[in-house]
C-alpha cells in the first residue's frame, strides 16, 4: 500500500513539474531568463528584465521565502528555468521550488550526513524531454532528473561520477570537492574542482564529462607532463604529483559557444607559500586559459602571476563583454583578480586590450625558495583595491584604540611591492579573499562597463621552519598530528584566532560529538580542506587528542609512516590585521563597489559598500566592510547586492552609484542574487545563509517583487 501512495506522491509532482514547465516555456530573447550560474555562459550576472525600475523598485516587498531544514552558509546563485528554481541546502542537498511561491516540489541528498562544504549552485542540461540537473555532494558529481529529483542512475556508477576519474593514481585518495557548478557545452559538463592548498594537492586538471553517460571526455594537465607546453616551467618529476599539486579552478568558467571557447581561470600550486620544492614559472597555475570547450586544446593563456607564492588564485569567472576599442567593437574577456586588477584581453588572440608591464619583484630571503624576478600589472584599469606598497603609518586606523600597539607591528612587516613570504610577517593588500572574490563582476555585455565589489582587509603571512620529524619523535600520535596539521591555524595552544575565522578547539568534547569533529577532518569545512591522507587510525588518534582522551605513550614507529611531503617552511595560518575590537587595522574603505569604464579603463564611481552599527551609532561615516558574494545588474539601471555581514539587501543607481534601495535581510546574504519573470511579475531572490564573518546563521531564500 505504501508503495502504491509513493507512486502516487511521485506522479502527482512530476504532474505539477511539467504543467508549471508548460506554462512558462523561456522565450527566445537572451538576458530575460537566468537558466545558467551567474544569469548566463558570459557570467555577466545581467539582465535585460525591466519591471522593477529606478522609479517603483522602493516598493519591493517580500513576494515569498523558502526555508531550508538546515542552517548556514549558503553562496548559492539559484537558477531559474521553465518556472522552477533549482538552488542548494547548506548542508548541500539541491532542491526544485515553484518560482512562483516558494514551494518546495523535491529535494535531493544525503538528510543525515551533514557536509560542511558549502555550494554556490547548480547546473541544468536538457535535450527534448530528458532534463538534467547537474550536482556535487563531496567527491561526487551526480545527474538528477529536474522534474522528479530522483538519481539519473544511467550516469556514471548509478547516478554518480567520482570526481577523482582522470587524475593519476597517486591521487585517487586525494581530498577533492567541487564549490561551484560546471559549465556546460553541448552534451559536456566541464568541472571546476576544489583541492588541498598543501604539497599534498591532487592536481588540477581541467576535465569534461558527458553529461549523458559521465564517461570523461578530455583532460588538460595544468601541471604539464613530459612533452606537453609549459613542462619546463616545473621541476622535471612535478606532473608526479609526489610534492607538488593543484593549479586549479575553483571558481568556475566563462564560454563562449558560438566559437566554442571556453575560459578557464585557474589557481595557484601547492604548497600555496613555499615554492621550493616547484622552481619555476609554474605554467598553468595562475592562468586565464582559453580551451576548446570540444576538446580541451589550448588555444592560447595569460599568467597572471608567475611561481605564486601569494595565494592570488584567479578567483571568479571571467566575463564576456564587448567593448570598443581604437576605434572598433572587439568581442573581450575581462578578468578581474584578487590584487584588485583587472585584465582584459581579444577573447579570440589572447591580445591584452591595455598594456601589461612586468614589473620588477624582490627575491624571497628564505632558504631553497627562488620567486619570479617580475610580475605582470596592467596599465588601465588602476587598481580597484589599495595595494600594500601603498600603505603608510597614516594608513593605519584612526578608529583602533590600540593604533600605538598597531603601529609597531606595522614597521616591522615587509610591505613592499610583491614582498615575498616571509619570517618576519609580510603585508597582503588585497587579502588573501581579495580584491575581488568568488562573487565576480558584473557587467553590461554591450556597453563594456564592469561592477566589481571589493575586499579592502591587509592580512599578514608569516612564515616558521617546519619542525623536522626527529623533534616529533617525542610526541604522541595525535599530538604530532596536531602539530603537523592542524597548529598552523588553530595554534599551539589549539585557541585558534576567531577574529580570522579560524574557531578554538579548547573544550571541543563540551561543543561536538566524536563522529561529527571526524568528518570534519575527512571532507573539511569552509576555508579547511579535507585531511584524506590521514589514515582512519591517524583520525582517530587526532581525535581523541583533541577530546583529551589519548594515551601519552609515544608511538616513534609512527613517525616514520608520515606521508606528507616535507616543507621546510608553512606560513603561521591566514591571520587578518585586526584592530583590538576585530576591526580592520588600516583606515576605510573596507569594502567598495566600483564600476569601471573597460571601453577607457576609466572610473565612472566608488563607494564603499557596507557598514558597522557599532561605528554608525558613533557618527563615523559608511566604512564599507568584507563582502562575499556579487553583484546583478540590470539593463534599465539598477545594481542589486547584498554580501555584507550587516544583513543589508541595497540597490544603487549604476550610473552614478547613489543609493536607491535598501532593506533588511532575515540573515547575511553572502551569495548573488537572481532575477527572473513568472506569470507577468518579475522576481529577485537572494540565498541568505549568514554564518560567515561570525554573522548569525540563516536558512532562507527570499523573493522580492513588485506588489
Amino acid at each position: 500500500m505504501k508503495k502504491h501512495i509513493s507512486a502516487l506522491i511521485l506522479a502527482g509532482c512530476f504532474l505539477l513539474i511539467a504543467a508549471i514547465q508548460k506554462q512558462n516555456q523561456p522565450e527566445n530573447d537572451e538576458y530575460t531568463q537566468w537558466g545558467e550560474y551567474l544569469g548566463g555562459p558570459d557570467r555577466n550576472h545581467y539582465s535585460r528584465l525591466n519591471q522593477i525600475n529606478p522609479e517603483n523598485v522602493k516598493n519591493l516587498k517580500v513576494a515569498w521565502s523558502y526555508a531550508t531544514p538546515d542552517s548556514g552558509q549558503m553562496q548559492v546563485n539559484p537558477i531559474i528555468v521553465e518556472g522552477i528554481l533549482y538552488g542548494v541546502t547548506p548542508s548541500v542537498q539541491a532542491f526544485a521550488l515553484h518560482a512562483a511561491t516558494g514551494k518546495e516540489l523535491w529535494r535531493f541528498g544525503d538528510k543525515l550526513n551533514n557536509y560542511a562544504s558549502t555550494s554556490r549552485g547548480v547546473a541544468y542540461w536538457s535535450d527534448g524531454n530528458d532534463k538534467r540537473i547537474l550536482h556535487t555532494i563531496g567527491a561526487y558529481l551526480y545527474a538528477i532528473d529536474a522534474r522528479t529529483g530522483k538519481s539519473i542512475t544511467s550516469f556514471g556508477n548509478n547516478g554518480r561520477v567520482d570526481l577523482h576519474t582522470g587524475l593519476p593514481e597517486i591521487a585517487r585518495s586525494k581530498f577533492i570537492i567541487s564549490n561551484t557548478p560546471g559549465t556546460i557545452y553541448e552534451d559536456l559538463i566541464v568541472m571546476p574542482v576544489r583541492l588541498s592548498e598543501g604539497a599534498d594537492a591532487a592536481p588540477g586538471d581541467i576535465r569534461a564529462f558527458n553529461v549523458k553517460t559521465g564517461k570523461l571526455a578530455w583532460s588538460f594537465h595544468t601541471i604539464p607532463y613530459p612533452g606537453e607546453p609549459g613542462y619546463n616551467t616545473w621541476p622535471k618529476s612535478a606532473y608526479k604529483n609526489l610534492e607538488v599539486g593543484a593549479a586549479n579552478n575553483w571558481a568556475g568558467m566563462a564560454i563562449d559557444r558560438k566559437r566554442g571557447i571556453i575560459y578557464v581561470p585557474t589557481g595557484s600550486a601547492g604548497y600555496d607559500f613555499y615554492g621550493g620544492k616547484r622552481k619555476g614559472k609554474n605554467l598553468y597555475a595562475n592562468c586565464l586559459l582559453a580551451l576548446h570547450a570540444k576538446t580541451g586544446k589550448l588555444l592560447w593563456y595569460f599568467q597572471t602571476t608567475h611561481h605564486d607564492v601569494w595565494d592570488r588564485d584567479l578567483p571568479a569567472p571571467p566575463n564576456l563583454i564587448t567593448v570598443k576599442h581604437k576605434g572598433r567593437k572587439v568581442d573581450a574577456v575581462a578578468q578581474v583578480s584578487k590584487q584588485g586588477y583587472v585584465y582584459l584581453f581579444d577573447r579570440v588572440t589572447g591580445k591584452p586590450l591595455f598594456p601589461i608591464q612586468e614589473i620588477p619583484a624582490p627575491k624571497s630571503d628564505l632558504p631553497g625558495e627562488e620567486t619570479w624576478p617580475t610580475q605582470p600589472i596592467p596599465t588601465k584599469p588602476a587598481p580597484f583595491a589599495r595595494q600594500a606598497h601603498t600603505l603608510t603609518e597614516k594608513d593605519i586606523s584612526a578608529y583602533a584604540e590600540d593604533r600605538d600597539s598597531l603601529l609597531a607591528r606595522f614597521r616591522t612587516f615587509k610591505r613592499n611591492r610583491f614582498a615575498a613570504p616571509s619570517k618576519e610577517g609580510t603585508v597582503i593588500l588585497p587579502g588573501f579573499d581579495g580584491g575581488a572574490e568568488w562573487g565576480g563582476a558584473a557587467a553590461d555585455p554591450h556597453d563594456g562597463i564592469l561592477y566589481v565589489n571589493s575586499n579592502e582587509m591587509a592580512w599578514i603571512l608569516t612564515m616558521k621552519p617546519t619542525p623536522r620529524q626527529d623533534a616529533l619523535a617525542g610526541l604522541s600520535t595525535g599530538e604530532r598530528i596536531y602539530a603537523t596539521t592542524c597548529i598552523s591555524c588553530h595554534g599551539a595552544d589549539r585557541k585558534g584566532n576567531a577574529k580570522s575565522g579560524y574557531p578554538s578547539l579548547i573544550d571541543i568534547d563540551k561543543r561536538k560529538e566524536k563522529d561529527y569533529v571526524t568528518r570534519i577532518i575527512s571532507n573539511g569545512k569552509g576555508m579547511m580542506p579535507g585531511f584524506t591522507s590521514l589514515s582512519q587510525a591517524e583520525k582517530q588518534a587526532l581525535v581523541a587528542f583533541l577530546f583529551g582522551e589519548e594515551k601519552k605513550e609515544v608511538n616513534i614507529a609512527d613517525t616514520k609512516g608520515f606521508k606528507n611531503p616535507y616543507l621546510p617552511f608553512v606560513s603561521t595560518g591566514y591571520n587578518k590585521f585586526l584592530d583590538s575590537k576585530g576591526l580592520p587595522a588600516i583606515t576605510p574603505p573596507w569594502g567598495t563597489l566600483n564600476a569601471i569604464d573597460m571601453n577607457t579603463g576609466e572610473y565612472l564611481w566608488k563607494i564603499p559598500l557596507g557598514e558597522f552599527e557599532s561605528l554608525r551609532q558613533k557618527g563615523i561615516p559608511t566604512t564599507g566592510s568584507e563582502n562575499y558574494g556579487g553583484p546583478l545588474v540590470t539593463a534599465n539601471g539598477l545594481i542589486f547586492i547584498a554580501a555584507t555581514k550587516d544583513e543589508k539587501f541595497r540597490v544603487f543607481n549604476k550610473k552614478t552609484g547613489e543609493l536607491v534601495w535598501e532593506t533588511k535581510l532575515p540573515a547575511a546574504g553572502f551569495a548573488t542574487p537572481s532575477t527572473y519573470m513568472l506569470n507577468g511579475k518579475q522576481y529577485i531572490v537572494i540565498a541568505c545563509g549568514g554564518t560567515k564573518l561570525g554573522a548569525k546563521k540563516g536558512n532562507q531564500y527570499v523573493a522580492f517583487a513588485l506588489p
